[in-house]
């Protein structure tokens, strides 16, 4: 079952549009963001190609950060790779969804809602 959820976070004490999908294998921000956020990079020890439903092919995923953020009174962090992307600023995907305790997720939830 493919479960979608859009919110807005704080990163930085600047708002960001957040997609957590749990269909999503791969924790990702957009290389914009990252510039925007004055954020650091830093190189993957083992970098790996990714499929992206693109034209141009797999995408080299060579780059992390580390993204703390704030949804309510929710704090966190995500590892995430930077990738050339538009459609939102951080997408979290299951390496952070499974990474959290369910209790975490709840706390997530309670605070949006």
């Amino acid at each position: 079952m493919e479960n979608i959820f859009y919110t807005k976070c704080l990163v930085n004490n600047k708002v960001c549009s957040m997609i957590i999908d749990s269909c999503s294998c791969i924790n990702i921000t957009s290389i914009i963001t990252i510039k925007k956020l004055n954020l650091n990079t830093i190189k993957h020890e083992r970098p790996y190609q990714l499929q992206w439903l693109n034209d141009n092919g797999a995408i080299k995923l060579n780059r992390q950060v580390l993204i703390p953020f704030l949804v309510g009174r929710y704090k966190d962090e995500a590892v995430c790779y930077d990738i050339p992307m538009h459609a939102t600023p951080l997408l979290l995907g299951r390496p952070w969804k499974f990474d959290k305790q369910k209790s975490s997720m709840m706390d997530l939830r309670t605070c949006i809602l």
